[in-house]
């Protein structure tokens, strides 16, 4: 692999770092100071960095000839293009969740970053791990970060909007609104979650012959998926809301963080060597 092809993918990846830096600059901005007009051009920073960072993303897919799911590098990559893209998605149709794009943008920004700090190495995978269940398995995974990522910026907004008097806060939608938003967005976590770990499975069946070994990873996945499901039950059953709801979620979306990023680096994790 030439040395040209990793200066050549590191560069794009920069380039959309600095259009995204400059839009959740804009988009903050704009948010606290009520600047509208600089709310829009961080919108258009943000698509001209999703523009780009996509053609990083297919630039290194056509050089190492598989998708965005196997190296740290690109599964960083392709869940902070993943988070922007569901996001922009979800606002359309909920626009109540746009003030979340303050953690959004930055959180995009730091998976980014975070993945370039790894080498990029060319991963390839034994003829039977392949199959779209891994394909599944990455994106569903994905799009559910996307999401609790959402919620986890609205149930911060609400405990804010509660703890502190700053005078932007006041723009946020109503303190219902918020907590209402964090639970579907949750649910929409929980599922998307419980999809990508169906889809592992399958995959774990076709590539080892078992659909379950209690691998580390495997474990934790559980776990959080488990955390998600008695918030939503705390919720719906037992009437669980605002602080101590968000509270709550907060402390599953830091396990779920411990189950995406760090445990499958644990050398007794089956999945680890996906990760170095």
């Amino acid at each position: 692999m030439p040395h040209n092809d990793f200066a050549i993918m590191t560069t794009i990846h920069w380039v959309a770092v600095i259009f995204y830096a400059f839009a959740a600059i804009g988009n903050t901005w704009g948010m606290i100071f009520q600047k509208k007009h600089a709310e829009r051009i961080a919108f258009y920073l943000l698509t001209a960095g999703l523009i780009v960072h996509g053609g990083g993303i297919l630039y290194w897919w056509d050089v190492v000839g598989h998708g965005p799911y196997l190296s740290r590098n690109e599964i960083l990559s392709a869940m902070a293009w993943g988070t922007i893209v569901s996001f922009l998605v979800f606002s359309r149709n909920f626009p109540a969740i746009r003030p979340a794009s303050i953690l959004v943008f930055p959180s995009a920004i730091l998976m980014i970053a975070l993945g370039l700090f790894f080498s990029p190495a060319i991963k390839t995978l034994p003829p039977s791990y392949r199959g779209i269940w891994l394909v599944l398995h990455v994106v569903f995974y994905i799009v559910s970060l996307a999401t609790i990522v959402i919620a986890l910026a609205l149930s911060l907004g609400y405990v804010l909007k509660k703890r502190t008097r700053y005078k932007w806060l006041a723009q946020l939608p109503d303190s219902a609104i918020i907590d209402m938003s964090a639970y579907r967005f949750v649910g929409f976590g929980f599922v998307f979650w419980l999809i990508a770990m169906l889809a592992g499975s399958l995959w774990a069946y076709d590539s080892w012959g078992r659909f379950w070994g209690w691998d580390p990873t495997e474990t934790w996945s559980l776990i959080s998926l488990g955390l998600f499901g008695l918030y939503l039950h705390l919720r719906h059953f037992f009437g669980l809301m605002g602080e101590k709801a968000a509270v709550l979620f907060i402390l599953c979306f830091i396990v779920s963080l411990i189950s995406l990023f760090f445990i499958p680096l644990l050398e007794s994790s089956i999945h680890s060597v996906y990760f170095r």
